[in-house]
């Protein structure tokens, strides 16, 4: 089985978020999924059946669990296989593309529901001026980008609420917004790029601003860049990426 390991939303090795691609000629056992994706060590690793005409079966798998939705990983999936693809996924069928240089995923909108959940103790000091939740994720929206690139959580207490995830958010300076993605709740402290955390910030931000195509920058140490553009229930994501190591599975 060939296997590769993909730098995504970005065009330079070794920044944006690595992923793991491994290409299967059939389903795999989920236990065995899992196993190599804990071997791996990465954010999340796609598994996709290549066999086979129509749309393929993709799934993605954390160090510790399955998730529903990963786009970086995507992304580093349709990089390596190229053209249009259609995939069958625990989130419902999921549409790429790849051209020129970029890679476009079409995924479910996912606006955010204001809450009041109090995330004072999982972002101390911060001052938050919103709070919602998205499908799986927390959404907190601080006052500017200096407050979300500053931020420190408190990981511990993060982990102990509703699932774990937490994104937070702020208008940006050179970009039209900024945003870190903390899940402890999955085994990952903090996600270098998240594709599918802009399912919800594309449609809070294209509220706000009154656009339907905005520009990311997700601010964590790696860090990367994500088009989206807001069609209705739909959000259409674009990043780059770059393939760092391919090679083979024995196991």
């Amino acid at each position: 089985m060939r296997f590769f390991i993909v730098d995504a939303f970005t065009d330079q090795a070794f920044t944006g978020n690595s992923a793991g691609v491994v290409l299967l000629d059939e389903p795999a056992d989920p236990s065995w999924m899992q196993s190599v994706a804990a071997e791996m060590k990465h954010a999340e690793t796609a598994f996709v059946v290549t066999s086979g005409s129509g749309p393929k079966s993709l799934r993605w798998f954390t160090p510790e669990v399955e998730v529903a939705l990963c786009g970086h990983a995507t992304v580093a999936t349709t990089h390596v296989l190229g053209g249009e693809q259609t995939y069958t996924t625990k989130s419902g069928e999921l549409r790429a593309r790849a051209q020129d240089g970029w890679v476009e995923l079409d995924f479910p909108s996912d606006p955010p529901t204001r809450t009041e959940d109090d995330l004072s103790e999982i972002l101390p000091g911060a001052e938050i001026e919103y709070t919602g939740r998205g499908i799986e994720n927390l959404f907190a929206v601080l006052p500017d980008a200096k407050a979300v690139r500053t931020l420190r959580p408190d990981l511990g207490k993060l982990k102990e609420t509703w699932n774990g995830r937490l994104l937070v958010t702020a208008k940006g300076d050179d970009v039209d917004y900024v945003s870190r993605f903390f899940a402890p709740g999955v085994g990952i402290d903090e996600d270098p790029v998240t594709g599918s955390a802009h399912c919800i910030l594309s449609p809070y931000w294209s509220g706000k601003l009154g656009r339907e195509e905005l520009t990311g920058a997700q601010v964590s140490q790696r860090g990367g860049i994500v088009r989206t553009r807001q069609d209705g229930d739909r959000v259409h994501l674009a990043g780059q990426a770059v393939t760092v190591v391919s090679g083979e599975l024995h196991v």
